[in-house]
Formats: C-alpha cells, sequence, structure tokens
C-alpha cells in the first residue's frame, strides 16, 4: 500500500482561493474558465485531480499546468487518471491487467500523447516503452511522482476522491483516497470542509441532472466534479472561496456550449427522473424520428430519450445520461443549448440541464 502524502501550505489570509476539479485533458476548457474567473497571481489555485486523461488534450495541459507552478500559486493534488500515468512510469505492477488493456483502447491518453510526440511506435511493447519515457521526459516524470494526494488547512481538506475522516490522513492508502467513489453517498460527516471531485456531481440526484458543485453544509463536504469530457452537458467548475476560513462560496463554469435567451415562461416539472451511468438500461417502446419512447428499467419511468442518446450491445439497450426535467424558465434568462429538436430544446439553466419548449432567440 503506497501511503497518503499530506501537504500542509500556510494558505495567506485575503487571498482568493479557486478549486477545479477533473480538467481530463480539456485545456480550451481550462483556459476559459480561468479567463472568466479573472484569475490572477492573486490568487491560490487548487487543481483537486484528474488533470490528465480522457481528454485529446492532456500533454498539452499537463504543460501548461507546468507553467503556471511557476508563474502563480498553483497547488495541483493527484487524481486517479494523473496516478495511473505516473505509476506506468515507476514500475510495470498493472501493465498486463491494466495497460496492456487501456492502451491499445485509448489513443488520446498521456501515454500515447507522449509516444506520438517523439515519434515512437513501439509503445505496446510496454517494458521498452516505458525505458523510453524515462529517458526522454525526467521532469515530467519527477512532477507526477510528487504530487500530493490531501491538502490540509485549518478549515479545509482538499483532496480528489475522499477521506474516511480527518485522523491519521498519512496513514491513508493514497489509490483508496484518490478513487472514492460515490463520496457524498458514504454518509460521512466532518469537522472541517472536505472538497472533492472525481465523482460527477450529476450522479447523486436521482431527480434532476446536476452539473454544478454540490455543497452540504450539515455535512462539511463539497462535491465539484461537472463531468467535464464525460458528458455532452457537462462542465467544468471553479468553487471560489474568497479566503481560507470564508464559507461565503460561489462557483463559476464553463460549458463550451452556445447560450441564447429564452422568450416565454415554463414552469419547473413536479416530478422527473435523471438516468445516470451504471442506471441506464431502458427497454424501447415507440421508435421515433428524433426522439424514442423508453422505459427506463430501473425506475419504470417512460419517457422520450433522445435517438443520439441511445446505445445498444450484448446486455442489452441503455443510454447516455437522459432526463425528462422540464426546467423552470423566464422570459430573459440565459440557457445553454444541449441539443436542439424539433419538439424542444435541451438546455441548461445555472449547471441543471432540462427540457425547455418554449422560443429561444437567436
Amino acid at each position: 500500500m503506497e501511503k497518503a502524502v499530506v501537504i500542509r501550505p500556510r494558505l495567506e489570509p485575503g487571498r482568493r482561493i479557486l478549486v477545479v476539479s477533473d480538467i481530463h485533458g480539456n485545456l480550451p476548457f481550462f483556459r476559459a474558465l480561468l479567463e472568466k474567473v479573472k484569475f490572477s497571481k492573486d490568487d491560490i489555485l487548487i487543481l483537486l485531480g484528474d488533470m490528465l486523461e480522457k481528454g485529446r488534450d492532456s500533454l498539452p495541459l499537463l504543460r501548461y499546468v507546468m507553467e503556471l507552478c511557476r508563474t502563480h500559486t498553483v497547488y495541483p493534488i493527484s487524481g486517479n487518471c494523473d496516478g495511473l500515468v505516473s505509476h506506468f512510469f515507476e514500475d510495470d505492477e498493472w501493465d498486463s491487467g491494466f495497460f496492456s488493456v487501456y492502451l491499445p483502447a485509448h489513443p488520446e491518453s498521456t501515454l500515447r500523447q507522449l509516444a506520438a510526440e517523439m515519434g515512437y511506435e513501439g509503445w505496446d511493447d510496454l517494458p521498452a516503452f516505458r525505458t523510453v519515457l524515462r529517458a526522454a521526459y525526467p521532469e515530467l516524470r519527477a512532477w507526477l511522482k510528487d504530487l500530493p494526494t490531501i491538502l490540509e488547512t485549518e478549515h479545509f481538506v482538499f483532496v480528489h476522491g475522499g477521506v474516511p475522516s480527518l485522523e491519521h490522513m498519512e496513514e491513508l492508502d493514497s489509490w483508496r483516497c484518490k478513487k472514492n467513489d460515490n463520496f457524498v453517498g458514504q454518509g460521512r460527516s466532518f469537522g472541517k470542509w472536505v472538497v472533492v471531485g472525481h465523482w460527477p456531481v450529476t450522479l447523486y440526484d436521482p431527480k434532476v441532472p446536476r452539473a454544478a458543485p454540490w455543497v452540504l453544509p450539515e455535512r462539511k463536504i463539497i462535491s465539484i466534479d461537472g463531468g467535464c469530457v464525460l458528458k455532452l452537458d457537462g462542465q467544468l467548475n471553479a468553487l471560489i472561496i474568497p479566503e481560507e476560513g470564508s464559507e461565503s462560496f460561489s462557483w463559476e463554469a464553463y460549458d463550451g456550449l452556445p447560450v441564447f435567451t429564452a422568450l416565454d415562461a415554463q414552469e419547473e416539472s413536479a416530478d422527473s427522473v435523471n438516468i445516470r451511468w451504471g442506471r441506464s438500461k431502458l427497454e424501447l417502446l415507440e421508435r421515433g424520428e428524433e426522439l424514442s419512447l423508453c422505459r427506463h428499467l430501473e425506475t419504470g419511468r417512460e419517457l422520450w430519450v433522445l435517438n443520439s442518446y441511445l446505445r445498444s450491445g450484448p446486455r442489452g439497450m441503455w443510454c447516455e445520461d437522459s432526463t425528462d426535467y422540464r426546467l423552470a424558465v423566464s422570459p430573459g434568462d440565459r440557457l445553454s443549448l444541449v441539443v436542439r429538436t424539433s419538439q424542444g430544446a435541451l438546455c441548461k439553466k445555472d449547471g441543471i440541464t432540462g427540457w425547455y419548449f418554449g422560443r429561444l432567440s437567436e
């Protein structure tokens, strides 16, 4: 077991703290978000892990973050995806059980981006590839290896996945702190704020798709993974803490979607379903041109699902995250457009995804 590395820097009073998690190699979103929050050298930026993998620009993002660490006050923390890349550099423990399957299936991975940069085509010979990487990228290897698992201050604990308690954190299993699924669902409460990413916030709500940071004051937990890269309506969140010790939290997000103005009012759904990853098996009832009527097997709910979201395989039919939730909309509201159909538009408002059946300004 590799033990957690805990750092305890002093965060100067009066400095704004920005917390960003799960960028997943999306450099355009990250740069746009920093611009939106007006990030400057007066701020403290905490990167809550999973900077890498799944997106197209993991390697450029990694270099951008490394440069930010030289010029600004930045504290990067390792997530499970960052840990995978570092693990490959360090030993062959996961070669046969993981990397031999993962690397062929993921040409966008950081490791294969490094191979492409070198013009190296023998990445499928993992031991030889590791030797080449170590020789070519010693600075990158050292930077990843030195990433801490946990950052603790007087009032906050920042960790990618979660912790079972705040006692003896140096004795915790580092990997379990990074890959801690469904942390909010574990029922834990803490004496200081624990800020996590890793598990997209939308997975917690069975009714409404939410990508905005979720603040639970009674348990002192904040979960901020907005599903960037993973979901069409995902967003990259920045939790904004005015200074260490403040609880006047706010947030900004960037989702890259076009924004329109609503022209008509619409009432919110009285009841709805949020079909989420891992709980998305369906029965097809009626095929339509743009949407199909389906029964969600877990809840028995019947709803219209975008045809582009439908998937099928040996285990049956399922869908990308879908909902029948209707947004509460007033004329003049600004809505991000996810998908437009002849029957209505799937939109986002304040980080919440739902259907809007009114007119949108062009």
